[in-house]
């Protein structure tokens, strides 16, 4: 007979909680007292719940409800069902307690020199999580949990519900290969460019500092090289096409590229740790955020 009523579709788990309650405990008031609802909304789900199934949970007698053997069934089911509930939410809570799994983060392809081996860094301290580094030309939107931290350059991101955090200063300088130098020499003077060719970006509309400032202080025909991707203009500096930009540190360490100019303030970049409210307070973030600083602190940034 039960078996028959299970293929009906159980849309209200309020009415399946109020029947188990009911069958464990064998009385209304106790079912209402646990539930925290009134003895007459109990009987309204059980008598709802018969209705739909088509079958009696319960015999009624004077000393309460005692489950029929479809009662006794639902019981059952109703009882592994809670725990394993109970289990999921154990499990979950733990994993929230866990610095563990997935965690993306993301940056400009210029950062990446810097960013990986902090991130190596940090998995060597936290094993059990899985690095998912993400880079390119867009925002990844942390609002459709693209990325659970983002690192970003320039004016303090305004999109809303993200939670900002300032992370240091990227100090930029300007850069050729050796094979540049030996063919177009380095700089006459601090300010004199004329005569040499620049590696920019394919957009002069780019709001990236420096190059604004190539835009403003270089004249366009200069500015031979240009590409939408920093991995390339960095690539095309190094090929001897012109000089341009890099991370100054990461210049300074390459030895294919000969300093032509140290950081300006003009060409430095605010770096921003973005997170998004929802995700903010995760143990996972909060361990990165906490590691990016104290390595900012360090200089490592």
């Amino acid at each position: 007979m039960f078996e028959a009523a299970q293929e009906t579709h159980v849309d209200n788990w309020d009415e399946v909680k109020t029947a188990y309650q009911v069958a464990r405990l064998g009385k209304v008031s106790g079912a209402a007292e646990v539930l925290g609802v009134h003895h007459a909304t109990v009987i309204r789900h059980i008598d709802a719940l018969e209705a739909r199934l088509g079958v009696k949970l319960f015999q009624r007698h004077a000393r309460g409800y005692t489950p029929t053997e479809a009662g006794e069934e639902l019981r059952r089911v109703a009882q592994a069902t809670d725990d394993q509930f109970g289990q999921l939410a154990g499990r979950i809570k733990g994993r929230g307690a866990e610095v563990s799994g997935d965690l993306v983060v993301t940056s400009l392809v210029s950062l990446a020199g810097r960013m990986v081996p902090l991130l190596a860094s940090f998995q060597a301290d936290y094993p059990d999580v899985v690095v998912r580094f993400l880079t390119g030309n867009r925002l990844f939107r942390l609002e459709y949990g693209e990325a659970h931290v983002a690192v970003r350059a320039g004016a303090p991101p305004e999109q809303p519900d993200n939670v900002v955090q300032p992370l240091a200063t990227l100090q930029v300088g300007l850069f050729g290969s050796k094979e540049y130098v030996a063919q177009f020499g380095l700089l006459k003077a601090p300010d004199d460019f004329s005569g040499h060719r620049f590696v920019g970006h394919d957009d002069n509309a780019n709001r990236a500092p420096y190059f604004i400032w190539m835009d403003q202080a270089i004249p366009r025909g200069q500015v031979t090289f240009r590409t939408t991707d920093m991995r390339a203009g960095e690539h095309a500096v190094k090929a001897g096409a012109g000089i341009g930009f890099f991370p100054y540190e990461d210049g300074l360490k390459d030895p294919d590229l000969v300093e032509f100019a140290p950081p300006r303030e003009a060409w430095s970049a605010q770096l921003w740790l973005v997170t998004h409210v929802d995700l903010h307070r995760t143990n996972k973030v909060q361990a990165l955020l906490k590691f990016l600083k104290e390595r900012a602190k360090e200089g490592a940034i």
